[in-house]
């Protein structure tokens, strides 16, 4: 059994060969054609702390794969990473377990930022002015930097609780070539910005459907287990299309729930990203549309990314 640590995994990391691989897995998704188990979710409230396990299989694969997750959120004040993990490749013909990845989380976060790459390629407006990122976090950059290719604006607004925090999102983020601009105040960004990306675990709605001007994308990757909320009910139900990852998380846990138990979204169209990708064109349709992406994050995604890497290595 193979065994990689961190470093040895980045090294191998290849974002468009994995970008591409990310994509047949969502397709193979929406085309009923993976084992993907219900996902297992722990919450341990009195360490701010949450992690999941998931594991999937392709149908045709070698290989499967379980991943473990986590994120706990007080982590920064011990000196610590917020997120960790590691995944288990097995045999998909003998059960044989083939190789053991110790990526401390940098997996999952690099394949939801790859997949936030995917939702502004399908649903990104044409003339972007500035773009709004809520939250400081490993995310919050991997977002940004995985956004570099699909547009060529280079206006930014970042959005955090932490003024510290901020400073240091928006020295990287100049070093990257960016412009900067920091509130703490997210309807101020929302005002200035057409594409927006929220990468908080936050629990109770930043963003509400009054500050969204028409022609705005929001791509929302921080509501993946039951009780998180970056956007406002009123918000997710006053889009004009929804993309989810898997419509059967989302209307569970995802962004999209509280609006989806409510039967808010009944006249809304809600497309799977695999759907999107196999049809070839982009889900938006029109200028002034109101579109977000719902991303729980998929096992299919973790088994792609972890192939990209074991063929790489």
């Amino acid at each position: 059994m193979r065994i990689l640590d961190r470093q040895q995994i980045l090294a191998a990391f290849d974002a468009d060969a994995v970008t591409a691989l990310l994509k047949q897995g969502f397709i193979a998704y929406s085309q009923r054609r993976v084992q993907q188990p219900p996902v297992q979710h722990f919450l341990f409230e009195q360490a701010t702390g949450d992690g999941c396990i998931k594991s999937a299989w392709l149908e045709g694969d070698e290989l499967f794969v379980v991943k473990v997750s986590t994120g706990f959120y007080r982590n920064a004040e011990r000196g610590l990473p917020s997120n960790q993990g590691l995944m288990m490749a097995f045999s998909a013909l003998t059960g044989e377990p083939q190789a053991l990845l110790l990526d401390e989380g940098w997996l999952t976060a690099l394949r939801t930022a790859l997949a936030g790459r995917i939702a502004a390629e399908l649903c990104a407006p044409p003339d972007i002015q500035a773009i709004g990122i809520l939250g400081t976090g490993l995310q919050a950059r991997l977002q940004l930097q995985y956004l570099k290719p699909v547009t060529g604006c280079r206006d930014l607004w970042v959005w955090g609780r932490n003024q510290q925090a901020l400073e240091a999102y928006r020295h990287d983020a100049e070093a990257e070539g960016f412009r900067v601009r920091t509130t703490q105040d997210a309807a101020e960004l929302a005002a200035h910005c057409r594409l927006i990306v929220t990468t908080t675990p936050s629990r109770e709605p930043i963003l509400q459907a009054a500050d969204i001007r028409p022609g705005t994308h929001i791509t929302a990757v921080g509501a993946d287990a039951d009780g998180k909320q970056e956007l406002a009910t009123a918000l997710t139900a006053k889009a004009d299309i929804l993309l989810v990852d898997a419509l059967t998380q989302c209307a569970e846990y995802g962004e999209i729930a509280a609006a989806y138990r409510q039967n808010m979204l009944i006249s809304t169209p809600i497309v799977e990203f695999g759907t999107a990708l196999a049809q070839g064109g982009k889900v938006r349709s029109g200028r002034e549309q109101i579109t977000v992406a719902d991303l729980t994050g998929l096992a299919i995604q973790d088994l792609q990314i972890a192939k990209g890497v074991l063929a790489a290595v």
